[in-house]
């Protein structure tokens, strides 16, 4: 079996991410997504969640037994102590769950979704960086748009991310989201197009 090319999608919150790497899914690229991992760790019985009551105590579960999403992004955010305790939980779990599901396949290229992929070192997983990137004031129009996040919390969750300037001077490739979904399809179709080329010569 051939060597699997591996591209690290990133970008910042809200620039766009979801929404191309849907498009790329549904080009048929296997797409294997940080936050979807890390959603299924935090589920009712799983020792990440668990780890989480004991950190950050009992009153970030819910009565029904669910991780409280908001009140956890609000105490992250606003602690980077509290930030970098839940990372330390969760992110070697979801690098060990995306290295399995990537030994499992078999295609020419995958997309590895990774929003802080710059954030936590985690170059060494990919052999290319796309970055999804999008302007400021779009961002913060996507992010208000958002139900229940204050004014002081889009500032706080941009702030916790590396600078849009950083991102981009780690991306071999940008998808640039600055208008609508055309363009944005007529993009993801070019890269896609170059990866299955590229993937080649890693076979």
């Amino acid at each position: 079996m051939g060597l699997l090319l591996k591209v690290g999608l990133t970008g910042g919150i809200a620039s766009g991410k979801t929404t191309v790497t849907n498009l790329f899914a549904k080009l048929g690229v296997p797409v294997i997504d940080a936050d979807v991992i890390a959603h299924t760790l935090v589920k009712p019985g799983q020792p990440a969640l668990k780890l989480i009551k004991k950190a950050f105590g009992p009153e970030i579960i819910n009565s029904d037994g669910n991780l409280n999403r908001a009140k956890l992004r609000q105490q992250i955010f606003a602690d980077e102590q509290q930030r970098h305790c839940l990372e330390a939980i969760l992110h070697p779990r979801i690098r060990l769950k995306m290295q399995t599901q990537v030994a499992h396949l078999r295609e020419s290229y995958c997309l590895l979704c990774i929003p802080l992929l710059l954030e936590t070192h985690q170059l060494d997983m990919v052999e290319r960086v796309l970055v999804v990137d999008c302007p400021p004031d779009l961002q913060y129009k996507h992010l208000m748009a958002r139900d229940g996040i204050t004014a002081l919390e889009i500032k706080r969750m941009i702030r916790a991310q590396a600078s849009r300037e950083a991102r981009l001077a780690i991306a071999n490739d940008v998808i640039y989201n600055d208008s609508d979904l055309k363009n944005l399809v007529r993009q993801v179709f070019a890269w896609h197009q170059y990866y299955d080329h590229l993937s080649h010569q890693y076979l």
